[in-house]
């Protein structure tokens, strides 16, 4: 499942109905992003993510159901904000469950490396020197390369 919203998320209350009444899952893993308040030596006092409504949904969409294809998972959940958010708001969950450990941590970070890559987000970081657009990372790149193998 995957949602794109504007509105903050509850940890507890989002795994508890992911696995609600699924006995066959034996492990489940996530992974919450949140906004820092420094990047790259500058101390940032907010970050605004932007991104195009439908097509965004649908990547994510393909992106979740790879997981499923790849590893046995019981249930998936990509929650990813947008708008303006603040130091220490949450913008990401991903979390997989699965009979077996090993598949819902594989999965999720799977998941997690193809967003911060792949993802049609933009975050614009404002600092006190005004704002700027985040680049890509080299190594966020190489993160996501191993799972093209």
């Amino acid at each position: 499942m995957i949602r794109v919203q504007l509105e903050d998320f509850d940890l507890g209350l989002e795994l508890s109905k992911l696995s609600n009444g699924n006995h066959q899952i034996g492990g489940m893993v996530s992974f919450v992003g949140l906004v820092r308040d420094m990047a790259a030596g500058d101390s940032i006092s907010a970050m605004t993510l932007e991104h195009y409504p439908g097509m965004t949904e649908k990547q994510l969409t393909e992106i979740d159901q790879t997981a499923n294809e790849r590893w046995e998972l019981n249930a998936s959940l990509i929650i990813h904000r947008y708008g303006r958010l603040e130091p220490g708001d949450n913008i990401v969950l991903v979390a997989c469950a699965s009979p077996h450990r090993e598949s819902a941590f594989d999965a999720c970070h799977f998941l997690i490396d193809w967003l911060k890559t792949k993802a049609p987000f933009w975050k614009l970081e404002e600092t006190r020197d005004g704002g700027h657009w985040v680049e890509a990372q080299t190594k966020d790149d190489v993160a996501m390369a191993r799972w093209m193998k």
